[in-house]
């Protein structure tokens, strides 16, 4: 026919970072352990509004006016009320012996595990003034905006009052340039102080490399730990690429410029033949990356929400497309979109789906998660531990 010698021109499939994270190799572990901490996230955001809010009418609410607090604390799929009575050794529900309406409030063994973790930030004062004082230091000009360290406070275990009690009252290490910006005071000191007082968690690593395994400086200076996925499909080159991007130097983290020795080994072996742009874009790429990865070494569970990771772009020099980098880079990092938001886990802090070094902190979290994970299971020891004549306005049992 006419139509027979018509050339067909088929389209070459986008290589986005949109399409790439819907062709990642899933981690159903990773997945699972992400849809279980949301939840707990709110429980203790619900728990956190019912205790600022209730200084008046006792720490419980109605469970008529649940949902409206149901997006304020993150719950769009389940109802309120529906949410209250799906995890029983969370939530307890009363009838209020004036109104005769249904209320709830949280029941004895939660709140204590919320007041061990209040101790235990008390405990790991110091620890929170050095990270605090990291996430400063690896900032370009030694200052960062308040509001991104607030956003990501659960996920570093700080305080509630982190302002007053952590940055304000070390005037020899923080200063607040205005009320939304903190900043170190010996920021001009030498590069040298600065290194000896931060050290970034994977020279630890690379030491230990280097030391047991007997692997050379060139392979290890510069590299990341490693942990494909099951299931993950290396092309043609791969290897090859991505052991000259284990060798490629780069700014650390606690670096603000290229060491002698660093550019010095740049101009040998196969990265001699890269193409100048192409390796300065590369460096400027692995530099984001060592940045996230001291970043997630310093939260308590070695998670954070990808969207947060954006309210650090301009303070940390890290003005790229946070998401691409990641998805590049999936031996290093997984983004779980199982939820309302996308999370970014550390793999390298995880076996099989659970994290091989814990503080206190965690130890206490892992303990809410399991009463969440109970749901409706032995409620029959509910009913035995629980006192009929409980106040109602103290909220405890």
């Amino acid at each position: 026919p006419f139509t027979a010698a018509i050339q067909i021109r088929f389209k070459k499939p986008a290589d986005t970072a949109r399409t790439r994270l819907e062709t990642r190799t899933l981690d159903p572990k990773l997945d699972r352990l992400a849809f279980r901490r949301r939840r707990l996230a709110v429980c203790r955001s619900l728990h956190e509004k019912l205790y600022y809010s209730s200084r008046k009418r006792g720490r419980f609410i109605s469970l008529n006016l649940l949902p409206r607090w149901a997006p304020l604390v993150g719950l769009k799929t389940i109802a309120g009320g529906k949410f209250v009575q799906k995890y029983p050794h969370v939530f307890e529900v009363f009838t209020h012996p004036l109104k005769r309406n249904l209320c709830c409030r949280f029941t004895k063994k939660f709140t204590d595990l919320v007041d061990l973790e209040d101790e235990a930030h008390s405990e790991m004062e110091e620890a929170n003034v050095m990270k605090i004082g990291k996430i400063l230091a690896m900032s370009l000009h030694g200052r960062v905006h308040v509001h991104a360290i607030r956003l990501i406070r659960t996920e570093l275990g700080l305080p509630r009052s982190f302002v007053e009690t952590l940055i304000r009252n070390r005037e020899r290490v923080f200063s607040m340039a205005n009320p939304e910006i903190v900043e170190l005071v010996n920021w001009e000191e030498e590069e040298e102080e600065v290194n000896q007082r931060f050290t970034a968690q994977v020279e630890k690593w690379r030491e230990k490399e280097y030391r047991e395994k007997w692997l050379s400086e060139y392979d290890t200076k510069y590299a990341f730990p490693v942990n494909f996925p099951t299931g993950f499909r290396m092309g043609p080159g791969f290897r090859e690429k991505l052991k000259n991007w284990q060798r490629l130097p780069y700014i650390k983290p606690y670096q603000r410029t290229l060491t002698p020795s660093s550019s010095s080994s740049s101009s040998g072996g196969e990265i001699e033949s890269w193409n100048l742009k192409i390796a300065g874009i590369e460096r400027y790429q692995k530099r984001a990356v060592g940045i996230i990865h001291e970043l997630l070494h310093l939260t308590v569970e070695k998670m954070i929400d990808l969207d947060r990771l954006s309210h650090f772009r301009k303070d940390l020099g890290i003005e790229i497309n946070i998401r691409e980098v990641l998805l590049k880079h999936q031996g290093i990092f997984y983004i779980s979109t199982r939820g309302n938001r996308p999370v970014v886990f550390l793999r390298e802090a995880y076996d099989k789906g659970i994290l091989t070094h814990s503080d206190e902190i965690e130890i206490i979290r892992r303990k809410m998660l399991e009463l969440l994970l109970l749901g409706r299971r032995f409620t029959r020891r509910l009913k035995g531990d629980s006192d009929g004549g409980t106040s109602y306005k103290n909220g405890t049992d």
